[in-house]
């Protein structure tokens, strides 16, 4: 990749390693507890007010053999529920304490049951995520994170109170803020960043202390600020991805070299991990369930009108040329969200191209293929050259 080269080459030395980095064993070598989570609908704020590090169960920048998943869960159970089991049994994640997981999806849930059953953690906790926007949804969700903060209390052995739940909100308000701002970098002609740049920034919110991810980032967007970023060609095509989950950020580095730059995202290792903020002035735990069930949602939730609303404002304000959606194969709630996307992005005659992926996969022929024939099609449509 390209970039800026004192910024990222210390974002690179920092929070290299996968699962494990050297934030996770330096946190760990402190005897502190790191709990794992599988959906952004698991507050990471009530975690980090326990004393205990939020980290996303995730794959990486590759696909791997799923053998041994394969032996607990069924083969159309999607490859990313299988991909985190995959590294369980490895022992890639034998750093975890614990696990926190939300029942968005049958994958997330089976992951979840697998793992209790065969590998299970000192603490383990899954509990029902609404799919409407209504205020009894924010009551049972609220209902919900309590018992999650009883639990974690009991297991960190210390008090969440209050005053810890804000302090926490406070240092996450401020991560959401510095990757807006980043994403505002990315309305730019060229964008300062690549793309898939930009979502191994994103993956670190994930995996370090956010106290330390904020650090780093703040040096990031000063540096890019000062136009100190890597020089890039302008007037390329500008392209949004959205969908399943995506963790490989070569996939989009194989994207952005057939002539595009992908400039936004509808992901939730993108826009919807870090939408919106957390309103400070009232009760915590009352604040934390409105913003995390009322932030851009995923296919899951009905009516689907609020994502499609959260879409078409990135493609208005980002000036996307084309859309790419990636599914994971078996992923239910994004296959079942396909058609609506397709009719609704067709009404405002803004070119798709659909992919249905194995999770972790990168930039293989046959897609090379395809996305390269998608952008040429978007350069002869836009006259660029």
């Amino acid at each position: 990749m390209t970039g800026s080269a004192t910024a990222l080459a210390e974002w690179r030395e920092q929070a290299q390693g996968f699962p494990e980095n050297r934030f996770i064993r330096e946190w760990k070598g402190q005897g502190r507890k790191v709990i794992g989570w599988v959906c952004i609908y698991v507050p990471e704020e009530i975690i980090y007010a326990a004393g205990m590090l939020p980290y996303r169960v995730s794959g990486d920048n590759e696909e791997l053999e799923l053998k041994k998943a394969e032996s607990f869960l069924y083969i159309n159970t999607c490859s990313f529920a299988r991909t985190g089991f995959q590294l369980a049994l490895e022992g890639h994640y034998d750093f975890l304490d614990g696990l926190v997981a939300g029942e968005t999806c049958d994958g997330a849930r089976r992951l979840y049951d697998v793992w209790q059953r065969n590998r299970p953690l000192p603490f383990m906790h899954v509990y029902g995520i609404p799919r409407k926007f209504i205020d009894r949804s924010v009551r049972i969700y609220r209902t919900d994170l309590e018992e999650l903060k009883n639990r974690l209390e009991l297991f960190a052995g210390r008090e969440i109170s209050p005053e810890l739940l804000r302090q926490a909100i406070q240092v996450y308000n401020r991560g959401r803020r510095l990757l807006r701002a980043l994403y505002e970098l990315r309305k730019m002609d060229p964008p300062p960043l690549s793309g898939a740049e930009v979502l191994e920034v994103v993956k670190a919110a994930m995996r370090m202390p956010r106290d330390s991810y904020n650090a780093l980032l703040e040096r990031l967007l000063a540096e890019l600020s000062a136009g100190n970023g890597p020089p890039q060609p302008p007037s390329k095509i500008r392209l949004m991805v959205l969908g399943s989950i995506l963790n490989n950020s070569h996939f989009l580095q194989g994207i952005e070299e057939v002539g595009a730059a992908v400039v936004t995202d509808e992901l939730c290792t993108g826009t919807r991990y870090f939408w919106g903020e957390v309103d400070e002035s009232l009760d915590p735990m009352e604040a934390l369930a409105r913003y995390y069930l009322n932030r851009p949602p995923c296919a899951r939730f009905q009516p689907n009108d609020r994502r499609f609303e959260h879409i078409f404002r990135m493609i208005e304000e980002f000036k996307v040329h084309g859309v790419i959606s990636e599914i994971v194969r078996y992923c239910v709630p994004y296959g079942h969200d396909k058609p609506f996307i397709k009719e609704r992005l067709q009404q405002r005659d803004l070119p798709v191209l659909e992919l249905d992926l194995e999770y972790g996969l990168g930039h293989s022929g046959q897609v090379r293929t395809r996305v390269e024939a998608f952008i040429e099609m978007l350069k002869i449509r836009h006259g660029i050259g």
